[in-house]
C-alpha cells in the first residue's frame, strides 16, 4: 500500500492529465507525457507498481518521485510535499464538487451514479437517508437491495451504510474508493 502523499500525487497526475490512469496504454501515455516535458525517462514498470497495477513490497525511489513531481512543475518531491501539507489535504476535509445531498431529494426521486471502471447504478430514494437498488449493471450491489446514505458527490467515494444484502446481511459498502463516483444525477422518472 503506498503512503497518502504517493496517492496525492497519483491523483494529481491523473488531474493534470485529465484521465484516471488504469491500464498499460494509460502508462505508456503519462511516460511519453513525462518525456516530451522533461526529457526525463520512467519505466513502465515503476509506473504499473506506483499505480498499484502491479503488487510491489517496496518504496519508489527518490529519484522516481522527483520526477513525478516535476511533472506537476514542482523542483522536486520535497517542494511536492510542502506543497501538499500546506493543502492540508489527507486527514480530513470539505467535500467540494457537483453532487447530490439527500436532503435535497423528494420521496421516489431517482438518482443515476457510475464509477469506474463502468459501474452504473440507479437509486431510489424512500426518506430518512434510505434509498433502493433500482439498477445495477457491473456492480456489487444488486436489485433490491436497501441502504442509508447522505450523499453522492463526484470525485468522491461513495459511502453506504446499513447495506442490505439478499441473503439478509447487513453491512457497511464504499464504490469508487480509488477515484471516487464519476458522475451523480437525478433521473428524469
Amino acid at each position: 500500500m503506498m503512503s497518502p502523499e504517493i496517492q496525492s500525487l497519483r491523483r494529481d497526475i491523473e488531474q493534470r492529465m485529465g484521465v484516471a490512469l488504469q491500464s498499460p496504454a494509460d502508462f505508456e501515455h503519462l511516460i511519453q507525457q513525462i518525456w516530451e516535458k522533461q526529457h526525463s525517462v520512467l519505466s513502465l514498470s515503476t509506473i504499473k507498481r506506483i499505480w498499484g497495477y502491479v503488487q510491489s513490497a517496496g518504496v519508489p525511489r527518490l529519484s522516481t518521485l522527483n520526477t513525478l513531481s516535476q511533472f506537476l512543475d514542482y523542483a522536486d518531491w520535497n517542494a511536492y510535499l510542502v506543497a501538499l501539507e500546506e493543502r492540508a489535504e489527507g486527514e480530513s476535509g470539505i467535500f467540494v464538487g457537483d453532487g447530490i445531498r439527500t436532503s435535497e431529494l423528494q420521496l421516489g426521486e431517482r438518482i443515476e451514479v457510475t464509477w469506474h471502471p463502468n459501474r452504473h447504478c440507479v437509486f431510489r430514494y424512500m426518506g430518512d437517508n434510505q434509498f433502493v437498488v433500482e439498477e445495477a449493471k457491473n456492480a456489487k450491489l444488486q436489485e433490491g437491495n436497501t441502504f442509508y446514505a447522505v450523499c453522492f458527490m463526484v470525485g468522491q467515494p461513495m459511502y453506504l451504510d446499513n447495506l442490505l444484502l439478499a441473503d439478509g446481511t447487513r453491512t457497511s459498502y464504499v464504490a469508487g474508493k480509488r477515484h471516487g463516483l464519476t458522475s451523480v444525477t437525478k433521473r428524469l422518472v
